[in-house]
């Protein structure tokens, strides 16, 4: 933008009629198009470049208002065109401040030295006392935060990766902060050292101090009423409001959190909602969340973790401090009131009820349940694979993505059976079959890291386990056959050959992204002799992949498939692969009505308890069915009879290509 001086005949006018002044007005230069009449009993100091204010604007209730700058002291800094500034309590200092800005009722908005916006800031994740900090930075994904946290024993790549921070925070560094286009700042506290991007909106936030605001037109970010951020980074999409408290902490991309929760030293990645509770130290991996008050996380990580109301944890047992830290698998939960004390590790989809006290670890039994009783922490093996609150869980995440930025951050497999999970049921049977072989298939009561098993419940999660398996093999299988043309007994073989040496071995779950553990090696060797040296080439590598998941998991499943049944499935005949797709079509339809048995439970007569209050058992059934409607009706048992006849009429249609081949 081009900016002159202001003229003799504007300096008077600002001056006698609209009651401005300046102490030195040559510091003060605008733009053509400038006009006195949108100034009214403000002051100006420093160096000033002020836009064009010609226009109008429309505030909430369509209240019309004249752009310039009303009531407010301003001073060194650059205002756009088309912005609305009125009665500043203070003064606003040191910014740039975009196009078509409101900024009305606001106590101060300054920079008062340099600084790097929140961007550098170490999060004492986990371990209170500080041994796995985090650097957070504008452009941090749960992946990197992971390595960060769990792999402080490379120290070369851990180096390297805080060097890159470290450069991104150097080019970034000013004594000058930025308000982006189209942004509104009304009825708020001091906003001190805090970048805002664009199309951001903040309404009566208290305190706004150290840390930067992400937001652009397609992922717009709100923070609400009586909102404290003190060190802080918050990504674009984000929404905070009623009363949240937030201190030295990273706010990812679709993130919620309201109603007074508090958090320090805390990363909450992408979809993670936060009501009413509280976080500390804690590595929030996507999709957790809590909405109870009472509700205390801390030095604990999580991924897609639903936590039930007074769920808490205790991180030391007053020796050392609060030195210990847990891990909960994805996709767990914790019912009301549980309680754990770590260390500890709890498998994938794992649901917890009671308190646990003994530092379990049923990382190799996912799926399970994990229950107090008399003081003693039990385990059932494999049931949540028949609860339908699991599934639902795996439908609704994908739909509740609240991420509208373009550039995602973080890459989320939402897969419930994959090769992490079905490697983890694989090592479930052998555990388990070795437990009741060392005690005798005669012991009524198995003991195994620090929980007891029944017989019963052991055999009957053996057998889960082995559905669930069956299950992902035979979709992997179908899902190759299905995709492709298949005329001869050649194709069948070309079709089932993987396509990439990448997949085999074991497999992680880095905070959401689902990869083969050989790959995050490599990536991590990358990253510590510095071939790979740039931000951009560790999000591509993720992405990458991220985007190849399923060409890795046929590799991985292919030869799970050998190690399992002892044969490569390209050595199987067509009897042997038409027995193959039976086995998994009987897996799925056994599955999906364990799924529904479970489902019928919520029209049960136990249930309609409430119903019908004033009436008899008639009346109760009516009013039950007008509110929660029948069995029959309901979506989610639509949805798994819908499942169960598409999986049949595809393993026919591919049974039938089979069948047409000659061998």
């Amino acid at each position: 933008m081009i900016y002159r001086q202001l003229t003799e005949n504007e300096i008077n006018q600002l001056e006698q009629k609209q009651q401005c002044s300046s102490r030195d007005w040559a510091k003060v230069k605008v733009a053509e198009g400038f006009s006195p009449s949108n100034f009214f009993a403000s002051e100006f100091s420093g160096n000033c470049r002020i836009g064009a204010q010609g226009k109008e604007i429309i505030l909430e209730g369509g209240v019309p208002k004249r752009c310039g700058i009303y009531y407010t002291h301003i001073h060194n800094c650059t205002i756009g065109n088309n912005v609305y500034i009125n009665r500043t309590k203070n003064y606003i200092a040191n910014y740039d401040i975009g196009n078509n800005v409101i900024i009305e009722n606001t106590n101060q908005l300054v920079v008062n030295r340099e600084s790097t916006f929140g961007n550098g800031l170490r999060i004492s994740v986990l371990d209170e006392t500080g041994g796995r900090e985090i650097m957070i930075y504008d452009k941090l994904s749960a992946h990197e935060a992971y390595l960060m946290a769990y792999y402080r024993h490379r120290e070369g790549m851990l180096n390297n990766i805080e060097a890159i921070i470290g450069e991104y925070c150097n080019g970034i560094k000013s004594a000058r902060g930025t308000v982006g286009n189209n942004t509104m700042i009304i009825n708020c506290g001091d906003i001190r050292n805090v970048r805002i991007g664009e199309y951001a909106r903040i309404q009566s936030a208290s305190i706004l101090e150290e840390g930067t605001l992400q937001s652009n037109k397609k992922a717009q970010t709100f923070v609400g009423n009586e909102v404290s951020l003190r060190g802080f980074i918050v990504a674009t999409g984000a929404t905070l409001k009623n009363g949240v408290l937030v201190k030295t902490s990273f706010v990812g991309q679709g993130c919620e959190l309201g109603a007074q929760y508090s958090a320090e030293n805390s990363l909450f990645f992408a979809n993670c909602q936060g009501f009413h509770g509280e976080a500390c130290s804690v590595f929030a991996g996507p999709y957790t969340v809590t909405h109870h008050k009472s509700t205390l996380l801390i030095a604990g990580m999580y991924s897609f973790l639903n936590a039930g109301s007074g769920s808490n944890q205790s991180n030391h047992m007053y020796k050392l401090g609060p030195i210990h830290h847990g891990i909960v698998e994805r996709g767990s939960k914790t019912t009301s009131d549980s309680y754990i004390l770590w260390p500890a590790r709890i498998g994938a989809f794992t649901l917890i009820m009671g308190r646990h006290t003994k530092h379990s670890d049923t990382s190799k039994i996912p799926f399970s349940y994990l229950i107090e009783n008399n003081d003693e922490s039990w385990l059932v093996p494999g049931v949540n694979l028949k609860s339908v609150g699991t599934i639902r869980d795996a439908i609704k995440w994908p739909k509740r993505d609240k991420r509208t930025d373009d550039n995602k951050l973080d890459f989320i497999n939402f897969n419930l059976l994959s090769p992490f999970t079905i490697h983890k049921m694989r090592v479930a049977i052998e555990t388990l079959t070795k437990i009741e072989a060392i005690s005798g298939k005669s012991t009524d009561v198995f003991s195994y890291n620090n929980t007891k098993i029944r017989s019963s419940a052991l055999r009957k999660g053996i057998k889960l386990y082995r559905m669930a398996i069956m299950k992902f093999l035979g979709n992997s299988i179908i899902t190759r056959l299905n995709n492709k043309e298949i005329n001869d007994i050649s194709d069948i073989g070309e079709c089932l050959k993987p396509t990439t040496e990448i997949g085999k071995g074991a497999w992680l779950d880095i905070a959401g992204l689902i990869a083969p553990k050989s790959e995050v090696d490599n990536l991590v060797d990358l990253i510590e002799v510095g071939e790979i040296s740039r931000q951009e080439e560790i999000s591509e590598y993720f992405e990458r992949l991220h985007d190849n998941y399923y060409e890795y998991e046929w590799t991985w499943t292919e030869e799970f498939i050998r190690q399992y049944t002892g044969r490569a499935i390209s050595e199987y005949s067509l009897d042997e692969l038409k027995s193959a797709l039976k086995e998994w079509k009987e897996s799925v339809i056994k599955l999906d009505y364990m799924l529904l048995e479970d489902a019928k439970k919520e029209f049960t007569n136990d249930v309609m308890t409430g119903f019908g209050i004033d009436g008899d058992t008639n009346v109760r059934d009516k009013d039950f069915r007008s509110v929660r409607g029948s069995f029959e009706d309901n979506s989610f048992a639509k949805e798994i009879l819908g499942h169960i006849e598409k999986k049949t009429k595809l393993a026919e249609r591919v049974t039938k290509q089979l069948i047409a081949i000659k061998s």
